[in-house]
């Protein structure tokens, strides 16, 4: 296998949800490793801040969209498109469960979940993974949670995330003939810039606290740049054996022993 099959180099990455969080961290990461990138997210200004806080911010774009306006995401991948030429990955970091922890969770709110967490990337996927088929090759990765395999976080929460892990293991599997490898991860609990963890550590310690002591062995929460070797791995050639494969990366928070 060439050394250089784990550099992304030069590859063409859209990162979704990038903005802040993991996403953000995920960024600035591949650009310093000579990926060229589409930066995805809601807010314009922390886009622009996370595109030129990144190495050669010149060779990156920022698309402003919220991603849970489904038909606005074709020109949003047309722009793409047309700045990188042909897309070599997708990144999905975007996600989250909206505060809705209501366990009798209404139809509709469990709507907008599914949207955010899931219909996005499909529709993502749908619109970059032909050109990826004709060429032969193409990674498609996302951020699922250890939440997809275990009742760990609200009933949303957790149901939307399963969906988005049987998506990536049904899709993997579908498109393994093509060379195009569909990856999924399952974090447990992570800071990162301005995500939940790193709000309710400003806001309820004590919670984080108790959760670390009960939950984390090595009783420490993680920070996001301990995630991101994994991901830059399934962005990038050498993942090739990977199709359909959803990777737990929790530090043994998680309690299941399989994981589909």
């Amino acid at each position: 296998m060439s050394k250089n099959v784990y550099n992304l180099e030069g590859k063409h990455i859209v990162v979704t949800g990038a903005s802040r969080g993991l996403g953000s961290v995920c960024a600035k990461a591949f650009s310093e490793h000579g990926a060229r990138l589409i930066l995805i997210a809601r807010s314009s200004e922390g886009l622009e801040e996370v595109r030129k806080s990144c190495a050669n911010p010149e060779k990156h774009l920022s698309i402003h969209t919220d991603m849970t306006e489904l038909d606005k995401l074709q020109m949003c991948i047309h722009d793409a498109k047309n700045f990188l030429g042909e897309v070599d990955a997708v990144l999905h970091v975007a996600g989250g469960g909206l505060g809705l922890r209501d366990s009798l969770i209404t139809a509709a709110d469990l709507y907008k979940l599914f949207t955010l967490n899931v219909a996005a990337a499909v529709e993502i996927n749908r619109l970059i993974a032909p050109d990826m088929i004709q060429r032969g090759k193409g990674n498609l990765v996302h951020v699922a949670s250890i939440s997809s395999v275990e009742a760990t976080a609200s009933v949303g929460y957790n149901t939307v995330k399963a969906a988005l892990a049987a998506y990536v293991r049904s899709l993997g599997n579908e498109l393994a003939y093509s060379g195009v490898v569909v990856t999924g991860i399952l974090p447990g609990g992570f800071y990162a810039p301005g995500n939940s963890w790193e709000r309710l550590e400003k806001n309820k310690p004590e919670i984080v606290e108790r959760f670390i002591q009960e939950r984390l062995p090595r009783k420490r929460l993680a920070q996001a740049e301990e995630i991101v070797p994994l991901l830059m791995f399934l962005c990038s050639d050498a993942a090739s054996m990977m199709g359909g494969c959803l990777v737990p990366i929790d530090a043994g928070e998680g309690r299941a022993y399989l994981v589909d």
